[in-house]
């Protein structure tokens, strides 16, 4: 249904310049993800803030511009430079934002915010038949028809996002892109948009792009998860399996980090010391090396590709020299 090769994203960064023709700083937030996502299936996307999550799915949905890379909608490629094609992508790809509150106009009662995707994408509706069903969506997010000719500031922090939900999928889209929809929202709260969206799903066969901090909430709604770190890719598995064993460093501190509510385990959070690389001077080897536990000095010669078995690959030379010593005949 959604298929991405070679994504890449950058933004040009104003900065004090030696000389005042000294080109402008670039900063690269998202360096060479691919991915591909059948119908029905969710892909979780984490890791830590400013890895470039946001901006990756912002960049499919064509509201930030790609640098370089192709993406695919249902088979079809998109041209983010065609207004026709755009308009297919707005049909068949929708977003649902991380603020449930400020996403929604305040000037608009939440029956009008619901029914105006269908002016848009089902022009071939009666009035009568786009309200008809910007009501039956609402009510099956959970919002009572009552409350429809109220305004965004009255509902709570959880009953804006089902609003929001309403809105993304009124209009019938094939893929969903979610942008930390539960971020903002209380733990209960939390899991039940969750569930809604997992049922939602179930109903309408979406395919779904869950970004996240939360490993716990991405383990329990995603079938693979693609963990990020400055803008590249470190691990892709299915989700069971990379939480069972992850392979990447960098993935193993993440899950050391997802409390457990069981007071009678004890997991130690794996801490991470290091800096970061700067975004506008990626190093030429790993991107992880200054923070990696397990380092190798040849972890700072070239940047590992994503190599593994089946679907769980990892971007590592340990598990390049794994397998390389795996695949070695016995004396």
């Amino acid at each position: 249904m959604l298929a991405v090769e070679n994504a890449h994203v950058t933004f040009p960064v104003a900065q004090t310049k030696k000389w005042p023709w000294s080109p402008p700083g670039i900063v690269r937030a998202v360096n060479g993800i691919s991915f591909e996502l059948a119908a029905g299936k969710t892909l979780g996307v984490v890791g830590e803030s400013g890895c470039g999550k946001s901006t990756l799915i912002r960049a499919v949905a064509g509201l930030t511009p790609l640098e370089a890379g192709n993406v695919t909608l249902d088979g079809q490629p998109v041209d983010y430079h065609d207004r026709a094609s755009m308009q297919r992508l707005r049909a068949t790809m929708q977003m649902i934002f991380q603020d449930p509150i400020a996403s929604l106009n305040p000037r608009m009662t939440i029956r009008e915010i619901v029914t105006e995707p269908l002016t848009f994408f089902k022009p071939e509706m009666t009035p009568a038949g786009r309200q008809d069903a910007a009501l039956a969506m609402l009510d099956r997010v959970g919002i009572p028809q009552a409350q429809a000719n109220r305004f965004p500031h009255e509902f709570s922090g959880g009953q804006c996002q089902r609003i929001g939900i309403a809105r993304a999928l009124v209009a019938g889209p094939k893929v969903l892109l979610c942008d930390e929809p539960v971020s903002a929202l209380d733990v209960s709260i939390q899991a039940q948009v969750v569930n809604l969206l997992k049922e939602l799903q179930r109903e309408m066969g979406l395919a779904i792009v869950f970004v996240a901090h939360d490993l716990g909430v991405v383990r329990h709604i995603s079938d693979d998860v693609l963990v990020m770190y400055m803008g590249a890719p470190m691990e892709r598995a299915p989700a069971p399996e990379l939480v069972r064993a992850p392979r990447h460093p960098y993935a193993q501190a993440l899950l050391s980090a997802v409390p457990v509510p069981d007071p009678s385990v004890r997991i130690t959070p794996q801490m991470l010391e290091g800096d970061l690389p700067s975004p506008m001077d990626l190093p030429p080897g790993c991107l992880f090396e200054s923070r990696c536990p397990k380092a190798m000095p040849k972890c700072r010669d070239a940047r590992p590709p994503m190599i593994g078995q089946g679907q769980h690959q990892a971007a590592c030379l340990l598990l390049q020299d794994a397998l390389a010593e795996a695949s070695m005949p016995a004396e």
